[in-house]
């Protein structure tokens, strides 16, 4: 597909605008994000990767369940977050900064809030770690 370009100034203006804001080196999630599922943590502009291990309840993976075509993700803060199962990525980090063994993590990994990543320590902790429930 190709993209036109944007031919009206203002709104040009204010997408670029916006982009530097966004990619600003240090850019807070909530000025950058408008509003992304997660606080907007590792979404696409790219930055590095956060410790796994200091991540604050609304990172931290209570529970898994999977039903039908969806998954619902219960994060430490309470909060309950529905992705289809396309969007919801299963991953692992075992580096010194992933999560804690038993304690995986959630973040964001799209730009409208529905998509994320869900990292857990080790490969064996995904099949445990999700559950069918509907």
């Amino acid at each position: 597909m190709t993209f036109p370009g944007i031919k009206d100034a203002q709104p040009r203006a204010d997408l670029l605008a916006f982009l530097k804001d966004a990619t600003r080196p240090g850019a807070s999630s909530s000025q950058s994000a408008q509003g992304g599922g997660m606080g907007g943590m590792m979404g696409m502009g790219g930055g590095a990767a956060p410790n796994l291990r200091k991540l604050s309840p609304e990172h931290r993976v209570q529970s898994i369940t999977y039903c039908g075509d969806g998954y619902r993700v219960i994060t430490a803060d309470g909060q309950s977050h529905e992705f289809w199962e396309r969007n919801l990525r299963l991953k692992t980090d075992s580096s010194d900064e992933g999560p804690q063994p038993g304690a995986p993590a959630i973040l964001d990994a799209g730009m409208m809030g529905d998509r994320a990543s869900v990292i857990f320590a080790g490969p064996e902790e995904i099949a445990k770690f999700v559950s069918r429930q509907c």
